[in-house]
């Protein structure tokens, strides 16, 4: 089971004539809905590693009709204009419930160590959003809501270093029942150091399958599977041994940060999955798998 890369070019790059994505494009949100792949990206006015002093973060949007050739907005559709936000909106996780979208995001203040909070976003069109605040108030990141309640109740992936967690609400507000679910493998060569979930997870006939990033001691990032159970999702059913994604085109081994593949979404399209990930936090590249091939 791995990913095929569809394109070995990126798809998005960063645009040197708007100063709010001058410096990096990466790690968007993806879905398919009514015909269209719509991304939801990160980018950054300077170098995204810290380098070249404090980057800003925006989210923008592109959409395509083949999953490969977008368009883009030229303004951003969230920038850093609430507190909270300082250094802007990164890394955003979206799913579409009840006719909803819903989007997690990192908001990233800057204002001291660990000032980073995972948020909630709502829109009717994926490019108006209003902001519903902080939903955890602890350093944590890497969160998505499922796309259906389970039992009732919502339920929310998100990563308390180095681990994968679920959390449960009736309102979206208040998060109970934490549960740690994954962790790294002390003795695996790829995913030893830490892991968080890539996109949401995918309905699928056995269960829900979840992409996720791993990293190992010399700070490479690839991409995992795991098989959770479709009632119980706390229940992981499989755990892939291999990595299904790994840095290896030359955008994917240097950049800002080299050697890093990481996703934030993918478009399901019937039975292609389309999963959209940042190389090295400078571009956004897209690789494919069908959901009749996925096997543990």
């Amino acid at each position: 089971m791995k990913l095929e890369r569809l394109s070995d070019q990126p798809i998005l790059r960063p645009k040197k004539n708007r100063p709010w994505e001058a410096g990096a494009v990466f790690n968007c949100a993806a879905i398919y809905d009514k015909g269209l792949v719509h991304l939801i990206y990160r980018a950054t006015d300077i170098a995204s590693n810290g380098k070249k002093g404090k980057y800003i973060n925006s989210l923008g949007y592109a959409v395509s009709k083949n999953g490969v050739d977008f368009n883009r907005l030229e303004e951003p559709i969230l920038a850093n204009d609430v507190p909270q936000e300082l250094r802007g909106p990164e890394d955003p996780r979206v799913v579409k419930a009840n006719g909803t979208f819903y989007m997690m995001y990192t908001g990233y203040g800057g204002r001291f160590d660990g000032d980073y909070r995972i948020c909630l976003a709502t829109s009717e069109n994926l490019i108006s959003w209003t902001r519903q605040g902080v939903v955890l108030d602890e350093e944590n990141k890497d969160a998505s809501l499922f796309p259906q309640k389970i039992d009732g109740k919502w339920v929310m992936l998100h990563r308390r270093a180095p681990d994968i967690w679920l959390a449960f609400s009736d309102n979206l507000k208040n998060w109970t029942g934490h549960i740690k679910i994954m962790g790294p493998i002390l003795d695996s060569s790829w995913e030893n150091k830490k892991i968080g979930i890539a996109g949401p997870p995918i309905e699928t006939k056995d269960g829900w399958l979840l992409i996720y990033h791993a990293v190992d001691a010399d700070h490479r990032y690839r991409l995992g599977a795991a098989l959770l159970d479709r009632d119980n999702p706390a229940c992981v059913l499989a755990r892939y041994p291999k990595p299904i994604l790994e840095a290896e085109l030359d955008w994917e081994v240097n950049g800002y940060i080299p050697n890093v593949v990481f996703s934030c979404g993918q478009a399901v399209i019937g039975d292609d999955i389309y999963v959209y990930y940042g190389g090295a936090d400078t571009v956004i590249g897209v690789a494919g798998m069908r959901i009749g091939d996925i096997s543990f």
